[in-house]
């Protein structure tokens, strides 16, 4: 199997993911790899200028720079995802009200979601980003209120999950990788643990 090549290298590393986010944590347990979750507390707000790749990466390091004393085995992912549309970044949604506005404006256009990873270690730190272009059908309005009330997307950058209801009825294609889009960009964090 090609993961063993990465599983052998990490072998003596500890792993720590900085992430409540329960699809991030499912991906990092679907590559193989043994981790320990651990979160601090962080004020999740970027500059207003930043542009949305420049975003998710600020927001990433900034996740990491909450965790100051790493052992030298430990390894520290962190990773923010944030929804764009004509360089609009949406974020969570704070009520039902602002997940419909969300929804609305999604509705019938293409958008771009990018996620971006921080690796640290007390010896050195990287950061990536991937972003896939994602289109929605013109959502009806009965099919955004049923989602927003059943599914209570208020824990997802721009209202709403790839994998869930919305997703199967709404997405037409996407440009790029899926796993981007559920918050973690599989392929480029293998990659770079293997470069780490």
């Amino acid at each position: 199997m090609a993961n063993l090549s990465l599983q052998q290298k990490l072998k003596d590393r500890q792993i720590i993911l900085a992430s409540g986010s329960p699809r991030r944590q499912a991906l990092l347990t679907d590559l193989g790899l043994p981790y320990r979750i651990e979160l601090k507390p962080v004020e999740e707000i970027f500059p207003d200028h930043l542009p949305p790749k420049e975003a998710a990466e600020y927001l990433a390091k900034l996740k990491a720079n909450a965790f100051d004393h790493l052992k030298d085995s430990e390894i520290l992912i962190t990773g923010d995802t944030v929804v764009a549309i004509d360089q609009l970044i949406l974020g969570k949604p704070k009520d039902k009200e602002e997940a419909i506005k969300m929804l609305e404006l999604l509705s019938g256009r293409k958008h771009q979601v990018i996620s971006s990873v921080f690796l640290k270690s007390n010896q050195k730190s990287c950061c990536f980003s991937a972003m896939t272009q994602v289109n929605f059908k013109s959502l009806t309005s009965v099919e955004i209120e049923f989602y927003v009330n059943t599914f209570k997307p208020f824990d997802k950058a721009g209202a709403y999950g790839i994998q869930e209801w919305i997703g199967q009825i709404g997405i037409t294609g996407i440009e790029g990788s899926y796993y981007t889009v559920l918050g973690l960009p599989v392929h480029l964090l293998y990659k770079n643990l293997l470069q780490f």
